[in-house]
């Protein structure tokens, strides 16, 4: 095969009709996009030959990278027993039984039920309409009320985006009008003039406690958001952020969800980001890496607190999806959850690379463009900006970033812009040595920026 023909071809079919995510529709139907063929342990390689870093695990579901021959072997052999059926009408699968027990094996101990869906957007949706059940048996259908926080991305159906707090997404959708947002727990970008961390993470955190007091306690039924919030920037809260909320939740009659989307499956040290903060979240929301990736499958973990009620409530949850439990997609997650288990890569990328990724990272401390490098695990972000004392961005409505993104791309490194953040999470499967070489291709791009917007 011609491979620059093949490439052109695919550019124009891919342009001329095919709609993108988060795209600018009329930009990528003139300009046109990367082509990507194929991928073997962390790289990821476009249709003209070029080897791409991918540092971001995909879309933050590669945690074991592309080379996981044991998933691939369950997804050929599902498919060649039972390639499908559906969960409804009392059935089940054997795939869907096995790994509803297998995540309650290694999730936090309330968990003892799941609801499988086919990503985060579903299981949002799906945290609803429990949560709205739940109060409905308990004979309190007043608490419809929805907390969660600016910035926040929980999905991008109406449901879920309505729950996420970004800006961007809000202005394009009629949303939920019992969902209400409080600041997000970033400091770099919301704090005070010498307010240190620890008095930010009270202060935001407190914030839950007074939307509850103007909402009415009797009405708010929820608060959801991120461990760490990923998409929105890697926005790692402050120490005192999280016991507060805890508090606050424990002490009023609200229920924790936790978003584990991105944070789960050991991006952030531990198998979920609530047992990296100590939290006890009422219902946990998983996808993305539950497969590697490999195939859609997203869920919602139930909390005993639920489960009790909703067991003995009687009457049907009229809620439900054609592919939840998908037998397929359900292998794929059991073979995942079997490496995780028996290989010990989370414990061993929290106990080695994710130190080395977080260290090395914070060797751009000094760069002139850089006013902060955060992150936990495996995975960060570093704020770009002009003047590290005043936090001048370096340019406009996150010029800088997406100019930063795209010398890191064309050197060689998959990296995200968000705002005026560089975010990335490379594969638990990564090496110091391929850290060292991602810090050395993200460098490179830095310098470039800089000398691109004449500073030094």
């Amino acid at each position: 095969m011609n491979t620059q023909a093949s490439t052109t071809g695919l550019r124009q079919l891919d342009k001329a009709h095919h709609l993108h995510p988060f795209t600018d529709f009329h930009d990528y139907s003139q300009q046109g996009g990367r082509i990507i063929s194929r991928a073997e342990h962390i790289y990821i390689y476009d249709s003209e030959g070029n080897r791409i870093l991918d540092g971001m695990s995909g879309l933050w579901c590669c945690n074991l990278g592309y080379s996981q021959q044991a998933i691939v072997e369950a997804i050929h052999s599902q498919l060649q027993t039972l390639p499908y059926y559906n969960n409804f009408f009392k059935c089940s699968n054997q795939p869907a039984a096995e790994l509803a027990g297998a995540l309650v094996e290694v999730t936090p101990p309330q968990f003892n039920h799941v609801f499988f869906t086919n990503s985060g957007s579903e299981a949002n949706d799906t945290n609803l309409r429990l949560v709205q059940r739940y109060y409905d048996l308990l004979g309190k259908p007043g608490k419809k009320q929805i907390i969660s926080r600016n910035n926040a991305y929980h999905g991008s159906t109406i449901a879920a985006a309505s729950l996420g707090g970004m800006s961007a997404m809000h202005k394009q959708i009629r949303g939920l009008d019992y969902v209400h947002h409080i600041t997000q727990p970033h400091w770099f970008e919301e704090s005070a003039a010498g307010e240190s961390p620890e008095a930010f993470g009270i202060r935001v955190a407190r914030e839950l406690e007074q939307k509850i007091d103007e909402l009415g306690e009797e009405n708010v039924a929820a608060f959801i958001a991120e461990p760490i919030q990923g998409a929105g920037g890697v926005i790692v809260p402050p120490d005192s952020y999280w016991p507060e909320v805890q508090r606050i939740c424990d002490e009023r009659d609200i229920l924790l969800i936790l978003d584990e989307v991105i944070c789960g499956f050991g991006r952030t040290g531990q198998w979920f980001g609530c047992e990296t903060y100590g939290l006890r979240p009422d219902l946990m929301t998983f996808a993305k890496a539950v497969t590697n990736g490999y195939l859609p499958l997203g869920g919602v973990m139930v909390g005993d607190r639920l489960t009790d009620v909703l067991l003995s409530g009687g009457g049907e949850f009229t809620h439900g999806l054609t592919y939840s439990g998908h037998p397929v997609a359900c292998a794929a997650g059991l073979a995942t959850l079997r490496i995780l288990r028996d290989s010990n890569i989370i414990e061993t990328a929290a106990s080695d690379v994710a130190p080395h990724f977080q260290r090395r990272l914070r060797e751009f401390h000094n760069h002139p463009i850089v006013g902060e490098v955060r992150g936990r695990g495996m995975f960060a972000a570093l704020e770009l900006v002009r003047d590290k004392a005043t936090r001048e961005r370096l340019a406009p409505e996150s010029e800088s970033a997406v100019y930063c993104r795209d010398r890191a791309i064309a050197n060689g490194l998959m990296v995200r812009q968000t705002g005026n953040a560089m975010i990335m999470a490379p594969p638990l499967v990564s090496s110091t040595a391929e850290i060292d070489a991602l810090i050395e291709k993200l460098g490179q791009a830095l310098d470039e920026t800089a000398a691109h917007y004449g500073v030094s």
